[in-house]
């Protein structure tokens, strides 16, 4: 059994029965694993009971806010944020071991490079690789941004930054991919449009164009062979749709 270390693991879930145990055994180290799930059908909330996690059954609010319900739920003095589909890797774990029994005592967080597999191979162009992220850091003097997608770790006090890699096994499946795009285009065209802005249908086709030029061509992921040429259209996809349910959301707006 590996020794515990006072260090908490924030996770939230829908839906994640699939991935949540190679993720949970990545971080067997921790003192404390949470999980703060929204509505899983799945099993995944009885599965995170077995595996020794604490788990907490909250309404979706978005995903910054989600997963700050479960930095709040955190007792230890160091917090990694963690999704389902994540892995933290030996080298990785010695590393977080070393800071938080500690080793060194001189930054508030850390960011990782991530490392994204998807569909069997993994990305190293468009952005994906490094793809730096903050998720460790100390509690008390991190939290979540108040972003619906896209969130972050913000930290008060200095950031360092690691060389050990998380691993991401982003989602492969064409039927999935597509209820991803659906979720978060529209959560992105509802959160521009409570910011005030505003688009049009041609502009959401003037942003798809845009997205898969810069990721195909400029970010070079026709260097990732089949799958940067997939990424490159879902990311397209993506922003079609994000910007198309803005115009919808504005002309809606304009009727009022």
């Amino acid at each position: 059994m590996t020794d515990k270390i006072p260090l908490s693991v924030a996770i939230i879930t829908k839906d994640e029965a699939e991935n949540l145990p190679d993720c949970l055994r990545s971080v067997s180290f921790a003192g404390q694993i949470v999980v703060v799930d929204s509505g899983s059908t799945d099993g995944t909330v009885q599965l995170a009971s077995d595996l020794g996690c604490e788990v907490f059954e909250v309404p979706w609010r978005g995903f910054g806010p989600q997963k700050q319900s479960a930095v709040d739920r955190c007792r230890h003095p160091w917090i990694l944020v963690l999704d389902a589909d994540e892995r933290i890797p030996a080298e990785t774990a010695e590393a977080i071991k070393g800071i938080v029994t500690g080793q060194d005592k001189g930054a508030a967080g850390y960011s990782f490079p991530r490392k994204n597999y998807f569909q069997g191979r993994w990305v190293r162009h468009m952005g994906w690789w490094p793809d730096r992220i903050v998720r460790l850091f100390r509690r008390g003097v991190g939290r979540m941004s108040e972003a619906t997608v896209h969130e972050s770790v913000q930290v008060d006090g200095p950031v360092a930054a690691l060389d050990v890699p998380i691993e991401h096994f982003t989602e492969g499946r064409f039927s999935k991919i597509l209820m991803k795009i659906d979720r978060y285009s529209t959560l992105g065209a509802q959160e521009a449009f409570a910011e005030g802005r505003r688009a049009s249908i041609g502009e959401a086709v003037l942003r798809a164009e845009l997205a898969f030029l810069q990721n195909y061509i400029l970010r070079l992921g026709f260097l990732d062979g089949r799958q940067g040429f997939i990424l490159s259209v879902t990311d397209s996809v993506n922003k079609f749709f994000k910007y198309a349910k803005l115009s919808e959301l504005s002309r809606g707006a304009k009727k009022v």
